[in-house]
């Protein structure tokens, strides 16, 4: 190194340094059905991949899509996604994808059999929970669930709202000494 070269350039040199704390796949959160949380009891969740046209995965990473509608259908033992609002790709052309339309969902063929036993039972059905690229491919979050009751919903948001309250006076004491 000569004497009046500046330190990072040797530095640049230099072997790269492994990255201290990995934190593994990163995943990145497009869409959540907070409304399947609240109409329903969450009983299993798995995660499975999903076939998308290149315009679709082009609105998905501009954040656009919405799962409030959408359900799982297990059709001669392949599992589709339905009544998923993934909106048309603003820079599209002529072969931009239909908003609403029928996706193919990757999973295992005994996990595809095992919910479809499940689905078969009265009150069971499948919904998507989120949306999300880890490491670069789509996903999605789905559960089989059971739908609630209007007295269960009600009681669900009234043990929230006691929770809420409980952390909010515990707040209040520590302040307080």
């Amino acid at each position: 190194m000569a004497k009046g070269a500046p330190k990072q350039v040797a530095e640049a040199w230099a072997k790269p340094k492994a990255k201290a704390a990995d934190k593994g796949p990163v995943r990145t959160v497009v869409a959540n059905n907070k409304k399947a949380r609240h109409d329903y009891v969450i009983e299993d969740v798995l995660e499975a991949g999903i076939v998308l046209s290149g315009t679709e995965v082009k609105a998905l990473r501009m954040g656009r899509a919405s799962l409030v509608d959408g359900f799982v259908l297990i059709d001669r033992g392949e599992a589709w996604l339905e009544g998923v609002h993934i909106p048309e790709y603003f820079q599209g052309t002529w072969n931009n994808h239909a908003p609403r339309r029928k996706r193919k969902l990757l999973l295992h063929k005994d996990e595809i059999v095992r919910l479809s036993h499940k689905v078969q039972e009265k009150g069971h059905t499948i919904v998507p929970l989120s949306l999300y690229f880890l490491d670069g491919r789509a996903k999605v979050e789905i559960a089989l669930a059971r739908g609630k009751k209007e007295y269960d919903k009600r009681q669900t948001l009234r043990e929230q709202q006691d929770k809420r309250e409980a952390q909010r006076a515990m707040r209040q004491r520590e302040l307080l000494t």
